[in-house]
């Protein structure tokens, strides 16, 4: 007993003279934590062997984050009416700020970056560009901004993608939505709604190859983009950068700030503010990404979402890829910023991009700056 007590000691001591703190989880017996167990109908555990029974785990978690967010709606199939209002040239892609319909009485304002020079019957991937948290909604990730590790959506157009970079309700062109006023018990599940149609949108373009789309989004866009790729497994690869952490490591478990109309008030409303009622939690979400591709900006000094939380989150999922026979589609970097997505990370996320998506980027793409 003092021989093991004195090996932790020395342990501590040694991560304390790096600068580290111990790896204490802040949540031990968090069931939301514990992946790869599925529960039966009398409530008894039983472990999640096989991509079967993940599937049963699967369902569990996204009917969790439906309790929380208001139950997914069945998806719209009617006419898309896309209306083009303006075209600018650029490079070796047109820009097109559009509106589209995700349902009968509701749209969304939108940039749609289409290369040029395709040849006849020429598919290209396409990637959902969902931007941060900003007035200027889509035009963050157009270039359009003070920000400009933010235009991520222009560069990946840059790159050669087929590009949708959909406003976020209350924000751009959608700046007079009214959560109020909706069906919705979440601005989250109307973002998911949103973004579900704009991967219909996607699919429809004939420039598109319908099997190689994927997602990417900056805080407010990093975790609604892996919301929606929980929900809609089209796509094949997910990036987020500055956009989760466990609830017990947000702020301390502080969740006011997922309470709002925008985000999900029954975290208050129902579940108390308390991570532990919350009925689902970010393990799952990046779980119920695997197998498909996940990329992961999780800064150390990203004063929002506590890169420790994910730290403690990595090796729980990656047993989920492991089980699915996708480990190395799951990748996390812990960058040594803040909340911020510099142009190391984007360089990266694009090229894991171009793996799970098999682009060769355009060779008139600048360099990033």
């Amino acid at each position: 007993m003092i021989r093991a007590l004195f090996a932790f000691v020395l342990f501590a001591c040694a991560l304390a003279a790096r600068g580290e703190e111990p790896a204490e989880p802040r949540d031990p017996d968090n069931p939301h934590a514990r992946l790869l167990v599925v529960r039966d109908r009398e409530g008894r555990e039983h472990p999640v062997q096989s991509a079967v029974d993940w599937e049963i785990r699967r369902a569990e978690i996204l009917a969790g984050m439906q309790e929380a967010m208001g139950p997914l709606p069945k998806r719209a199939s009617g006419p898309l009416h896309v209306a083009v209002d303006e075209q600018i040239e650029g490079d070796n892609f047109v820009r097109q700020t559009i509106s589209f319909a995700v349902e009968a009485d509701d749209r969304v304002t939108a940039f749609l970056y289409l290369p040029r020079g395709l040849e006849e019957g020429q598919r290209r991937p396409a990637m959902l560009a969902l931007h941060p948290t900003g007035a200027q909604g889509k035009g963050l990730v157009a270039g359009l901004a003070e920000k400009p590790n933010r235009a991520y959506g222009l560069e990946l157009a840059q790159r050669g993608y087929v590009v949708l970079a959909p406003d976020y309700p209350t924000f751009g062109g959608l700046e007079d939505y009214d959560f109020e006023a909706d069906d919705y018990v979440s601005g989250t599940m109307k973002g998911i709604v949103n973004h579900m149609r704009s991967v219909d949108l996607l699919q429809g373009l004939a420039e598109v190859d319908p099997q190689r789309i994927g997602v990417i989004g900056h805080s407010l866009g990093g975790h609604n983009a892996m919301f929606v790729g929980a929900f809609d497994q089209r796509l094949k690869v997910v990036v987020s950068s500055c956009g989760w952490t466990p609830f017990h490591y947000y702020y301390g478990g502080k969740l006011a700030g997922w309470t709002s109309a925008r985000y999900m008030p029954r975290i208050a409303d129902r579940f108390m503010l308390d991570p532990d009622r919350v009925p689902f939690d970010f393990y799952g979400v990046a779980g119920a990404l695997a197998p498909r591709a996940f990329f992961s900006n999780s800064p150390t000094g990203d004063d929002n979402f506590d890169y420790q939380g994910v730290k403690r989150a990595e090796p729980i999922v990656r047993e989920v890829y492991a089980l699915l026979g996708a480990e190395d589609r799951l990748r996390i970097r812990y960058p040594d910023c803040g909340h911020d997505f510099p142009r190391e990370l984007r360089q990266e996320a694009y090229e894991f991009i171009d793996q799970a998506l098999a682009h060769v980027p355009d060779p008139r793409a600048p360099e990033l700056e």
